[in-house]
């Protein structure tokens, strides 16, 4: 009887070869920092400039790294219905 292949050894990934999966390597994000640390007062004063004349949009993200995000909530009311929800019993009481 011949052996069942599984496939697994075909997945794509093979040992010892990076091919792009999984997360970058830590010193790649360190480069993009720093390029990007050079914009730093560049993107200060633009975000100023944008604040500065009453862009909202500029407000908001300002407003969002510096106190955070606020949560959304989902608001469910039932505009002062009745709510007809089953009750579901689980397990039977023998007692009853």
């Amino acid at each position: 009887m011949a052996k069942k292949v599984d496939g697994r050894k075909n997945n794509g990934a093979k040992k010892g070869e990076n091919r792009g999966q999984g997360r970058k390597p830590k010193a790649d994000e360190e480069k993009l920092i720093q390029k990007l640390s050079q914009l730093d007062d560049k993107a200060f004063a633009c975000l100023k400039k944008g604040i500065e004349e009453g862009n909202y949009q500029f407000w908001n993200k300002f407003m969002e790294f510096r106190y955070g995000k606020p949560k959304e909530r989902v608001d469910v009311t039932s505009n002062e219905e009745t709510l007809n929800i089953p009750i579901i019993k689980f397990a039977s009481n023998d007692s009853e």
